[in-house]
């Protein structure tokens, strides 16, 4: 091959598109699906109008959303295009309008429910990455980028937010709703942990099982104090016969025996005592009811959260909650009989990447709970002022656009994140590219954290294993290897579930299993 055609070969692979494209794919599929999606999630917004007597209940049905190309409202109240060069020069946002179907509903039941206001409103101006679907130049040719002051040559993949140009770090994060073995050391003894950051709707519940130097196992998660014993919890979950429990963590002889200790210590015997011992513990003090209450509530809403499924009864959530425990219950047991090894963090396979759509979705959804706290308000506040119901004067746009323009200016991210969002680094073209196709680690800069500053061999390919930084943030932040690509989310989990299940795979929530013709 001569060295023209090397260097088109060249010139073709690093094309505008290609550098900056993971940030282009993930913003596109948080437009065209993610902000519905955290729509659909809220669905809709309740208030406590008709709680006094002689009151009808309102609330607030949210229906589709879109989002239109950048505009600006000049003085004269006109709206006009607005071009990422224009935004920089005038100190404002490069953002577009967003647009919602609400609706005010009224009445107890659903036959006597009847709307009072419903209508399309702008809710508020979404930030937009420069050069995505949204934007006006995406689609210019390179006469025209020159023709309104835009450089041809400029990747995009960055917003501009107050004249500022800011990019979204990638961020490097361990991978949720996956099973990690390994050991640990607690009060001077090595134990066996198995744990998995559940997640769901941007909540993210870490849960633990470990076994301690008795032998006995322990559950830890969110909003209960310590840990559960976990033949209590799985009892608690419907699995109530031994000889269940013990099938489902393993048929192992030498783990049915470390079962058969778990089963001797275990206080109780039934699921309802189960439920008991359980809300003694998350509501000590209370009266039996609400301790049982709260028990069915904590249950349900803090214990693996990843495996709630719309549509499936949740008695088959919990079982499939108490299935779960038993695989990490497993895994403990044969990390303690070296059947396995623990896992290693810093293995790719490990670890997930949130780029700006992610990033984005997560903003989003904190931004419109805040706007559902507002319009709740608004429309209570109105109640009493026996106003007029409607869409138009309960929704403040101001409010969303506050919320997702001000992360993205400062880099203070939700979740308490700092440093999410950069100023762009402009020193050369090359410093641009380097900037977009670098990513960071969560962790602190003021551990050592040595193994994860070291080269993984799982990097290979992916991560550049030269171009770090020096000092503190040495090896934690990093940068995309030139012919990286990078893979998106499935864009449909359900139809991917059914294909498994056709292809011969049992136990997948939500789906039947289909019977595979005999030979």
């Amino acid at each position: 091959m001569d060295i023209e055609a090397k260097r088109d070969i060249s010139r073709e692979y690093f094309s505008r598109e290609r550098l900056a494209e993971h940030h282009f794919r993930s913003f596109n599929a948080f437009l065209d699906r993610g902000m519905q999606e955290v729509v659909d999630e809220k669905a809709t917004i309740d208030t406590d109008i008709g709680d006094k007597e002689g009151q009808e209940p309102v609330f607030v049905e949210l229906g589709d959303v879109r989002v239109v190309t950048p505009r600006v409202r000049e003085a004269d109240g006109s709206e006009e295009l607005l071009y990422p060069q224009e935004a920089r020069l005038r100190n404002i946002t490069y953002s577009a309008p967003v647009f919602m179907e609400m609706a005010v509903i009224q009445g107890g039941d659903e036959e006597e429910e009847r709307v009072v206001d419903q209508t399309e409103t702008k809710i508020g101006r979404m930030p937009i990455m420069v050069g995505s679907r949204k934007c006006n130049i995406a689609e210019f040719t390179e006469q025209e980028l020159i023709d309104i002051g835009e450089d041809p040559a400029d990747p995009g993949g960055y917003f501009v937010v107050n004249g500022s140009e800011r990019v979204l770090m990638t961020s490097e994060d361990l991978a949720p709703n996956k099973i990690l073995a390994e050991t640990d050391t607690k009060y001077g003894d090595t134990i066996e942990v198995a744990k998995t950051f559940s997640q769901r709707r941007g909540y993210r519940a870490l849960v633990l099982v470990e076994r301690t130097r008795d032998g006995l196992l322990e559950v830890s998660f969110p909003s209960v104090s310590g840990s559960v014993n976990f033949v209590t919890l799985v009892r608690g979950l419907g699995l109530e016969s031994d000889e269940e429990i013990v099938h489902r963590v393993s048929d192992d002889p030498e783990i049915v025996k470390f079962m058969l200790e778990n089963l001797e210590a275990a206080e109780v015997q039934t699921t309802e005592g189960a439920i008991e011992a359980l809300g003694k513990r998350v509501a000590s003090g209370q009266g039996k009811n609400y301790q049982l209450k709260r028990a069915n509530y904590v249950i349900d809403r803090y214990l693996l959260p990843h495996l709630h499924e719309e549509g499936v009864d949740e008695e088959d959530v919990r079982i499939n909650k108490a299935y779960y425990l038993c695989r990490m219950a497993e895994a403990c047991f044969e990390l303690a009989l070296d059947r396995r090894e623990a896992d290693d963090k810093d293995h790719y396979a490990n670890k997930r990447l949130k780029v700006s759509g992610d990033l984005m979705k997560d903003l989003f959804r904190t931004a419109l709970n805040k706007l559902a706290r507002d319009v709740k308000y608004q429309l209570e506040r109105a109640n009493m002022r026996n106003r007029q119901l409607s869409v138009s004067t309960v929704v403040r746009s101001d409010v969303l656009t506050e919320r997702l323009e001000h992360p993205i200016a400062t880099g203070n991210w939700v979740g308490g994140r700092s440093g999410v969002s950069q100023l762009v680094d402009r020193t050369d073209y090359m410093g641009v590219l380097s900037h977009l196709r670098r990513l960071r680690s969560p962790l602190s800069r003021s551990q050592p954290h040595f193994e994860a500053r070291d080269l993984h061999a799982t990097q290979w390919g992916r991560i550049c294993p030269s171009e770090t930084p020096e000092g503190p943030n040495c090896g934690l932040v990093k940068n995309f290897a030139q012919a990286m690509e990078l893979s998106q989310n499935v864009e449909d989990e359900q139809k991917l579930k059914q294909e498994l299940a056709q292809m011969g795979v049992q136990g997948i929530p939500g789906i039947e299993s289909v019977e595979q013709p005999s030979d």
